[in-house]
């Protein structure tokens, strides 16, 4: 594989020769399947059974769009959330479901945006003193949504963007009673609201360390994963731009307030508060679609499933400070377009965060439309087929994969290997299961052709599959 030299400099033409030279060069070495050997659908699979756990009620006659499961270990409950606003809880045996929450009900006035695939609520995160009466996070609830209400006026704007498609809001709710069984709180208190300047890579995910004891510098922070903006490409350059939030993890105290506008607070030791023009939120940059992010409880680190273009989807580890490379590398490779990556000069960058896993968007095993999602990194011992394996999953068509947590490749799809689910007798996908229940429900369900995957941890390690499409909440389980 060759390597150009980018450093040279020739004077008039020779130098427009050199950029012309240049460019074909990368034309040339550009390619739209850069693992041509596809991951093995066979070879390595690890079959795991599964119970069809609980059941989340319809919503506007439709499937919920069920987009994350959050444990709430303090009052032992677990909680998920539908994109159209419904939130709700369930008991830890599974035979009890009840709406805590509805994010859209006309008396809060957030009028959640759910139109097209992409927009919705879309995450939640309980802060860790929920449960813990006397303490400035007792009762706290924080959900990041898309809204159609556009006339406050935002904290933070797309540099650079002509358009408005809708704005993007982070609320605290505080309930008064977090036992209850539905929420007594008052209306939500906005800590943030987002201009959003298209209308697909929108938001991301919320979640607290959830390895941070009362002692660590990381307890009581949120994270909040958030997109490039979408469109394509990143068209206004916002993810390498640290005046932006768009393309970025953000890291704050939801219950400080040295922030611009008074809402939240900025620790001291975020990467870059101390840097002129830059946005002390930010605790990572370069990324596309931060779609979820876990931390190894045998490490402390975190890691951040990244969704890809047109080519590669990645899997990269999260550090503070951490440039993930968007939208000059997309995982291993120099972006190119939508649809090609240059193959010169693969990792290239030292001041770049490259991936441990990343499969490319040609894979036999996926349908056209890939994005990737990050589920656990499973160091118990329950189910021992995946014991210290890190899971992932392609969103779209259902497929579960996994890695070696302990010795994890330096990029490539390689050492990617199956996870599929026993079904009286036969291996089936996470869609395929879906699709078989959705010919059993009522009119209205029709037969998903995708299938919306994400995973939910759940309390003692307990890992439950989520989909948009049939409004079962499935659980991994030992096997018998």
């Amino acid at each position: 594989m060759s390597h150009l030299n980018r450093s040279s400099r020739v004077p008039g033409a020779l130098a427009a020769a050199a950029v012309a030279l240049f460019a074909g060069s990368v034309i040339a070495q550009s390619v739209t399947d850069p693992f041509p050997t596809p991951i093995p659908a066979n070879e390595g699979v690890i079959a795991v059974d599964y119970t069809e756990f609980a059941t989340i009620p319809d919503s506007e006659n439709q499937a919920p769009r069920m987009m994350l499961l959050v444990d709430e270990p303090s009052t032992r409950r677990m909680f998920v959330i539908d994109m159209r606003g419904p939130l709700w809880s369930v008991s830890y045996d599974g035979k009890t479901v009840e709406k805590y929450l509805d994010v859209n009900a006309p008396e809060w006035g957030v009028q959640v945006n759910s139109m097209g695939n992409e927009r919705g609520v879309q995450s939640f995160a309980f802060h860790p003193q929920f449960n813990q009466p006397g303490t400035p996070g007792y009762g706290k609830l924080y959900t990041l949504t898309d809204s159609s209400n556009m006339k406050p006026p935002a904290d933070f704007k797309p540099i650079g963007a002509t358009n408005t498609t809708h704005h993007m809001v982070l609320l605290e709710w505080t309930a008064k009673t977090p036992t209850a069984d539905t929420y007594d709180g008052a209306a939500p208190r906005e800590l943030m609201r987002f201009e959003h300047p298209f209308a697909n890579h929108n938001g991301g995910h919320l979640a607290f360390n959830p390895l941070a004891t009362r002692q660590s510098a990381d307890y009581g922070l949120l994270y909040m994963g958030f997109a490039d903006g979408g469109n394509g490409g990143d068209p206004l350059n916002l993810a390498q731009n640290l005046s932006s939030p768009f393309g970025k993890i953000l890291r704050f105290d939801p219950l400080g307030k040295n922030s611009a506008n008074g809402k939240y607070g900025i620790p001291a030791s975020n990467p870059f508060a101390k840097t002129p023009g830059a946005l002390g939120e930010i605790y990572a940059l370069g990324l596309r679609n931060p779609q979820r992010f876990a931390w190894d409880s045998k490490t402390g680190q975190m890691y951040v499933a990244n969704i890809g273009q047109g080519v590669v989807e990645q899997v990269t580890p999260v550090r503070a400070g951490a440039n993930l490379g968007w939208n000059q590398w997309e995982g291993s490779f120099k972006y190119v377009d939508r649809q090609a990556i240059g193959l010169a000069n693969q990792r290239g960058d030292s001041k770049i965060t490259y991936p441990v896993v990343e499969y490319d968007h040609h894979d036999p095993l996926l349908l056209m439309q890939v994005a990737i999602t990050m589920g656990p990194i499973y160091r118990r011992s329950e189910i021992r087929q995946l014991t210290n394996k890190m899971l992932f999953g392609d969103n779209p068509s259902g497929e579960i994969f996994y890695v070696d947590a302990d010795k994890l490749p330096n990029g490539g799809q390689s050492a990617i290997r199956r996870v599929l689910l026993n079904d009286k007798g036969q291996r089936k996908t996470l869609l395929q299961l879906i699709q078989e229940k959705n010919r059993t429900q009522p009119q209205g369900h029709e037969i998903a052709m995708r299938a919306d995957l994400r995973f939910g941890p759940g309390a003692d390690g307990r890992i439950f599959v989520l989909n948009k499409h049939d409004g079962i909440i499935r659980e991994i389980v030992p096997s018998r």
